[in-house]
């Protein structure tokens, strides 16, 4: 779907130019193979497109069937779209015959058209069906969740993936809503949060972190960043570039360990017999961490918490890791 069709669905590429120039598309890797782990409305994709010589690849990946349907208006023989998550981006490559790849780009997070789509239920300013879903072609809705889930585990999910410190009483106040009735749209949601949280932030709406933590669960967005970045890892090719743009604490957090972890081998005891040649080696360089210009923050505020975080793949490989 192409945003303009729907007022007021814009979307920002964040980091837009900065990302595709962390892939060091040019010369001979102009030709090569890049993935695009989060299509969104096309804005990375684009732009990779037009870097690429005439025998690259571009992969890109979603789980939004809107943003497949904007995929799908590509005419451009060196773009495939996938409609998974690019935590099957090892089996999607492997099963279109890629072994190797130059470089991949992951924007994690959700658009601005998700957000601003009330009927997607990812906002607590507009009234709509308590979705939250990005593929909303399968899985269980927010509402189906809150609906059926113990109160104990509503709060741990508020707490670990929303760090809100009225995780339990947030969780206590919806197991008592929803047995007088249903809790089926975002504004019924958000009026119970607001309630049970008794202070916030100064500029900070009470269901934030709540709206944040339940969206994160449902499509298991941390999990699925794990096992993309060891699937990233595994197709890099030696000089392959990783770009991952984070947009909140939790995120950062993951990929910035799995970057460091990677990119600093254990030493052994230095009293130990080892030769040099058979140290571990790492199989990540730490090239860059970037946040937006200040100029872009005040021309799409939404991209004021994102962080991208660069690596490249060493020639070292991986059955030596440590």
């Amino acid at each position: 779907m192409n945003p303009q069709a729907v007022p007021g669905l814009q979307h920002r590429t964040v980091l837009l130019q900065e990302a595709v120039e962390a892939l060091a598309i040019d010369g001979a890797r102009a030709d090569g193979v890049f993935v695009d782990g989060t299509f969104g409305r096309g804005g990375h994709s684009r732009l990779i497109l037009d870097r690429l010589g005439p025998k690259g690849r571009l992969i890109a990946f979603d789980k939004d069937p809107l943003a497949i349907a904007t995929a799908q208006q590509i005419a451009d023989p060196r773009f495939a779209i996938v409609h998974d998550s690019f935590a099957t981006l090892g089996e999607a490559l492997a099963a279109r015959g890629v072994q190797q790849v130059d470089g991949i780009l992951l924007d994690l997070g959700i658009s601005s058209p998700q957000v601003d789509d009330a009927a997607r239920g990812f906002s607590f300013r507009l009234d709509g069906p308590l979705d939250m879903r990005m593929d909303t072609t399968r899985g269980m809705s927010a509402a189906e969740w809150l609906a059926t889930e113990s109160e104990q585990t509503i709060g741990k999910v508020i707490r670990d993936y929303g760090e809100e410190r009225f995780a339990f009483q947030i969780a206590k106040a919806i197991v008592a809503r929803r047995a007088v009735g249903p809790i089926s749209s975002t504004r019924q949601l958000a009026e119970i949060v607001a309630h049970a949280v008794k202070t916030r932030e100064k500029g900070k709406d009470p269901a934030t972190r709540t709206f944040q933590a339940i969206r994160i669960y449902i499509n298991k967005e941390l999990e699925e960043l794990e096992v993309a970045l060891e699937a990233a890892l595994e197709k890099l090719g030696p000089q392959g570039r990783l770009a991952v743009i984070s947009f909140h604490s939790l995120e950062d957090r993951i990929v910035k360990r799995f970057m460091a972890s990677r990119a600093n081998a254990p030493q052994p005891d230095r009293r130990l017999p080892i030769r040099a040649a058979d140290l571990p080696q790492p199989v990540l360089k730490l090239l860059a961490k970037m946040k937006p210009s200040a100029a872009e923050v005040s021309a799409n505020p939404r991209a004021r918490s994102a962080i991208m975080r660069v690596a490249e793949r060493t020639s070292v490989s991986l059955s030596s890791k440590p």
